[in-house]
């Protein structure tokens, strides 16, 4: 019992010798600024989802992930480091700025989503359009390419959409 006793008192004694040492770093002499830090971490988070398909659709393109972000921004991993180390000590800065990277990626998410509806219901809007017949100058003739497009219809999805008192009954003469 004394010998575990005495090992967690010595434990804590020398976390907090280590840790009285720790000095701030200084501050970069080309430290990012918080909003520019805040644009780097949005795509480097974006980046770093990426699915592997994708990543291979970027990187035919010729697309360097592992330095696309530092291109584009502007700067090197070196300065990257440094100022995220800063940011990092300071922590009141950091949750700032992780706490604007994470609405703005709420905000990118919802307005992708958004996109994503608007492109399904243009789709969809398209399909239904290219389903339409015209009734008004029915001719005998015209019959069997109205019997193709009811059996399309039929497997289509979107007839299962239409309410069961909108569908369209076309009745059969037997002749």
């Amino acid at each position: 019992m004394i010998t575990k006793r005495f090992i967690i008192y010595i434990g804590v004694i020398l976390i907090s010798i280590a840790c009285n040492g720790v000095k701030p770093p200084e501050k970069p002499k080309d430290l990012i600024s918080k909003e520019k830090m805040v644009d780097i971490l949005i795509d480097a988070k974006i980046i770093s989802t990426a699915t592997s398909a994708n990543r291979k659709k970027m990187e035919a393109r010729g697309v360097n992930l592992d330095t696309y972000v530092f291109t584009k921004h502007g700067i090197d991993s070196l300065q990257f480091t440094l100022s995220n180390d800063y940011y990092a000590y300071h922590i009141e800065d950091y949750e700032a700025i992780y706490a604007k990277v994470e609405d703005s990626l709420k905000t990118l998410k919802a307005a992708l989503k958004i996109q994503k509806a608007d492109e399904w219901k243009e789709k969809t809007k398209n399909e239904e359009d290219s389903l339409k017949i015209e009734f008004s100058d029915l001719d005998p003739e015209d019959l069997p390419k109205l019997d193709v497009a009811i059996k399309k219809l039929k497997k289509d999805s979107i007839i299962k959409s239409i309410p069961e008192d909108r569908k369209l009954i076309i009745p059969v003469s037997s002749k």
